[in-house]
């Protein structure tokens, strides 16, 4: 499975190859840089609708999948209680 990334201007321009990159994998859609859409083959998008899979089945990921993923920084701050 490949993945494809397309801008949203791409897309307009050229819905056919969107279409026949689907048929390989998922084809991401960005809006300004961002993934905002994400385009599927029918046979894809009916294997992840299908009835009776667990949660585990819907998240998992095929292996070779490389994704981008930064959390954002988070500070905690820690206040001593006031004894008085």
């Amino acid at each position: 499975m490949s993945i494809t990334t397309i801008s949203s201007r791409e897309l307009n321009q050229d819905v056919t190859r969107a279409k026949k990159a689907a048929r390989s994998g998922p084809v991401f859609i960005t809006d300004r840089g961002r993934p905002a859409h994400v385009l599927l083959s029918i046979e894809d998008y009916q294997r992840l609708t299908e009835q009776g899979r667990n949660i585990a089945q819907a998240l998992a990921m095929p292996a070779h999948v490389d994704l981008e993923f930064e959390p954002p920084h988070v500070t905690i701050k820690v206040h001593a209680p006031d004894l008085s």
